[in-house]
């Protein structure tokens, strides 16, 4: 296959290139260990905590974070079916979609999505290292907060610190993580269920918040809300994954079969998910019996424990943070910035990139309160993101019908050229997607200045990710009916 290729082309090199079959050997259990790994994450703790804040009640929030994540599995799936067949990333399979030259455009947008996770993540991990610091020196870490950042010094130093132990694992390459995630994987099952078991001795069972009733059903302003509040959350915790269904072929080029992806996949995303919403809210329940206050965020959590346990709990803390920012935010970036710039970026480098933008987005600005973590950030990327899945899914699915011409995908004025290199329809059909989202975002995102935005508008934001999805999926797929696949 390989071998059939135009390497001139300008836009091949050898990350770019299909995995031959002697490096395709990750099976299910890789599959579900790497899922696994990253959705033990603090961000994915803290899921269930906002939807509860929003007046959800405990199992409310646990079906929701559930429900959000086995929607998200399908095309997880089915975008991880090219990967698995051809051995391409994601930003080369893009190609047959968007155009040889056109695959950029999703490639740059799903880039800075994973920078700015790459970012917040980092922020984590610094926070658990910052938390460890002040227990050690006394509070010697805490200062003055730098006014044009909004942190001290401190959290600053301990930010590029964790930042830096990134680079070692993004010069080895995707490998590196796969054997961490293979090896930690199993021991952040059973970290979940020893926090499970502390909380129920410290506290005598888990308290009154998984019994505790939905805010809707109870009467007061909020009776009847139920469903404003879980579509967008429900939004959300499919726009949480849809960065990973994008550029899932990262991951499945290595499989050895479609069976290992698709299996790998179903076991290791949705229950786990689910699991981990359950642990955060029975243990945030016991810490109102416990400290007399619910403590949502595990670093805080982590720091109030008493011995060694503070140490040991902040340091799986930061190991678990690094497995999962390698995983989640690393691979699919690196690719597309080779993608992008195909002659003068490796993965190593697109990594490097990755770990700049990261710094640059400021991330602790990012998950500031509840509202700008779900509301606005995550739907938000979710209206980016669903128009791409409809039309990658309509192309592979439904126009090309499994079947990719390989060395087109790397000839730019080839079956995949188009219009000097850029699809037409896959632009047209990007396009009217978002659009219909926008105006409910920047009513999210910057309320106070498009207060006046109607509220159809701001209703049809609460499903952007649905919305964009199903729009793309089907202006692209008239616009390209005549198509005729080789």
């Amino acid at each position: 296959m390989t071998g059939s290729v135009d390497t001139g082309s300008g836009i091949w090199n050898e990350d770019l290139a299909p995995v031959p079959p002697g490096r395709r050997t990750w099976n299910w259990v890789h599959y579900a260990s790497l899922w696994i790994g990253m959705v033990m994450c603090i961000p994915s703790y803290l899921l269930a905590s906002g939807l509860i804040q929003q007046g959800m009640s405990a199992w409310q929030a646990v079906g929701t974070v559930l429900a959000g994540n086995l929607i998200v599995l399908v095309p997880m799936v089915l975008i991880g079916h090219s990967g698995a067949r051809y051995g391409l990333p994601f930003a080369v399979i893009v190609r047959s979609s968007f155009g040889t030259r056109g695959n950029k455009l999703p490639a740059a947008l799903r880039a800075l999505i994973a920078c700015g996770w790459f970012g917040i993540q980092c922020w984590v991990g610094g926070s658990a290292i910052y938390a460890i610091g002040n227990i050690i020196t006394g509070g010697a870490l805490a200062g003055d907060k730098i006014a044009a950042l909004g942190i001290d010094a401190g959290q600053l130093i301990c930010f590029l610190f964790f930042w830096a132990l990134h680079l070692w694992f993004i010069r080895r390459g995707p490998d590196s993580i796969r054997w961490i995630e293979t090896i930690t994987a199993p021991l952040k099952i059973l970290i979940m269920l020893a926090l499970l078991w502390w909380a129920w001795d410290k506290a005598g069972g888990f308290g009154h918040m998984l019994s505790a009733p939905s805010q809707f059903v109870t009467g007061g302003a909020r009776e009847g809300q139920f469903w404003s509040v879980f579509w967008p959350g429900l939004t959300a915790m499919v726009g949480f994954w849809s960065t990973l269904a994008i550029n899932i072929p990262d991951f499945t080029r290595f499989a050895r079969s479609q069976k290992d992806q698709m299996l790998g996949q179903s076991v290791g995303l949705p229950l786990p998910m689910a699991l981990l919403a359950f642990v955060s809210v029975a243990v945030t329940s016991a810490t109102i019996i416990i400290y007399g206050e619910a403590v949502w965020d595990p670093v805080d959590l982590a720091g109030r424990l008493e011995g060694i346990a503070v140490a040991i709990g902040l340091i799986i803390i930061t190991i678990d943070t690094l497995c999962v920012n390698l995983a989640a935010n690393t691979v699919g970036p690196a690719y597309d910035f080779s993608a992008i710039f195909p002659r003068h970026v490796s993965f190593t480098t697109g990594g490097y990139i990755t770990a700049g933008i990261g710094i640059a987005m400021m991330p602790w600005k990012l998950i500031e309160t509840t509202d700008g973590y779900i509301f606005t950030w995550l739907i938000g990327y979710g209206a980016l993101l669903g128009p791409l899945l409809g039309i990658m899914l309509t192309d592979y699915w439904l126009i090309r019908r499994q079947v990719l011409n390989v060395p087109a995908l790397f000839q730019v004025d080839g079956e995949y050229g188009f219009r000097a290199g850029w699809n037409p329809a896959a632009l047209i059909a990007f396009a009217l997607a978002v659009a219909p989202n926008i105006p409910g975002f920047l009513h999210a995102a910057f309320p106070g200045g498009f207060a006046g935005v109607p509220g159809f508008f701001v209703g049809l934001y609460n499903y952007a990710w649905f919305v964009g999805l199903g729009i793309a999926a089907l202006v692209y797929g008239l616009l390209m009916r005549r198509v005729t696949p080789r």
